[in-house]
């Protein structure tokens, strides 16, 4: 299981290629121009079979009407951001200058969802706080493990809970979702540098304690 990361857009997203060595590929938080993206899936002759969107801020989602056509298995986002995705008041795009909004979700989420793409499998882990949908997406091949936190947990920090639909407390209680998970796991965010879970576990200030 490889990773790729891409930053896209004006707020330097973070969009992930996840992919197998049997060429099957997962595309997180599409949010912004996919032309590179696209090539990557083309030129490695990846198959991309499900996009997955951590939340629905539309830093995290303008690049979908590009690449949803290629996935095989559609959308999928958490119930609770699911209308973020049709409406740009709803996904903070109006106030970012760039409205946008795109098709319904082919699956929403809960929390504990297991979705399989090929040999890979993502367990979804509700995180809200940042938004009430945010999610963590534990992926799995064989005995390889990452986590991709979306805007729940970056590396020192985590999301901020200043935004309509925010909520401090909320964003502590989710964190200590992650608390069980193994220190040697890496944590991908959704904007910033890679992490492991050890090293915010040490390091990071918010960190439950």
């Amino acid at each position: 299981m490889k990773v790729k990361r891409f930053a896209v857009g004006v707020y330097w997203t973070n969009c992930y290629v996840v992919y197998s060595d049997a060429k099957d590929a997962i595309v997180v938080d599409p949010g912004g121009p996919m032309d590179e993206v696209r090539a990557f899936l083309r030129d490695n002759g990846l198959s991309l079979k499900r996009i997955l969107v951590t939340h629905g801020h539309g830093d995290h989602i303008y690049g979908l009407p590009e690449i949803s056509p290629l996935a095989s298995e559609g959308v999928a986002i958490h119930s609770g951001d699911a209308q973020c995705l049709t409406d740009s008041h709803k996904n903070l795009s109006f106030a970012m200058g760039s409205p946008v909004s795109v098709s319904s979700a082919d699956r929403v989420l809960s929390d504990g969802d297991v979705i399989e793409a090929g040999s890979m499998s993502v367990r979804v882990i509700h995180t809200p706080g940042h938004t009430p949908g945010c999610c963590c997406f534990y992926i799995t091949e064989g005995d390889q493990e990452l986590l991709i936190s979306g805007d729940t947990l970056f590396a020192r920090s985590v999301g901020r809970t200043d935004l309509p639909g925010g909520d401090e407390e909320e964003l502590y209680r989710s964190l200590g979702k992650l608390v069980p998970l193994s220190d040697s796991l890496a944590v991908y965010p959704g904007h910033g540098p890679d992490t492991t879970i050890g090293e915010e576990r040490r390091l990071n200030p918010f960190w439950p304690r």
